[in-house]
Order: C-alpha cells, then structure tokens, then sequence
C-alpha cells in the first residue's frame, strides 16, 4: 500500500510542477508582466494550495487561462498598453527580417 501511495505522491507532485511551469510560461508572456509580479502570482498560488491542501489546477483552473486573469489583475493598464505596442513593434520587425530574407541575393 505505501509504494501506491509513494506512486501516486510522486505523479500529484509531478502534475503541479507541470501546472506551475506552464503557469510561469504563459504569465511572463503576458505585456507588462516583469519579474515582480511573477513572482507575487507563484507566492499566491503556493500559499494557497499550500493552506488549502488542493492542486492548482482544482484551485485556479487551466494554467494559461489563470496567467492571463492575472496578468489582467496585477499589471496596471498603462504598462499593459506599452508592453502591446512593445510587442506589436517587435513582431513588425521580425516580419521585415523575414520578408527580407526570403529576398534572393540580399
């Protein structure tokens, strides 16, 4: 009975390293989102299992959907705003370098 135990201990643990990985990944995509506030988001959500007994993913859902209702939350909307226009500049430059690559002989 302990090895089922053992077994079934280690795919929990397993199952939340995977939830907060993706949780991390997703968040830090989010305009605006810096180091502070990630780390505030993975404070909350480990406190909160940690006091509750539950998993992420029964406290807060699907990891993606939580970054982003955080992100919304935690990031002010002026930072939010310039991190999109940040992002949008970036992907219009890296269309150009694209474009330009596929130009023969440049």
């Amino acid at each position: 009975m302990a090895k089922k135990d053992r077994t079934t201990d280690a795919a929990k643990d397993k199952d939340r390293e995977k939830w907060m990985a993706r949780f991390q990944v997703r968040l830090v995509t989010q305009p605006g989102v810096d180091r502070a506030i990630v780390l505030q988001a993975v404070k909350e959500v480990t406190t909160h299992c940690e006091e509750t007994g539950e998993d992420p993913r029964t406290a807060f859902g699907d990891p993606d959907a939580h970054a982003v209702q955080v992100a919304a939350r935690l990031v002010p909307e002026d930072r939010a705003a310039r991190g999109r226009r940040n992002n949008a500049l970036v992907d219009a430059l890296d269309s150009v370098r694209d474009a330009v690559g596929k130009i023969g002989g440049v």
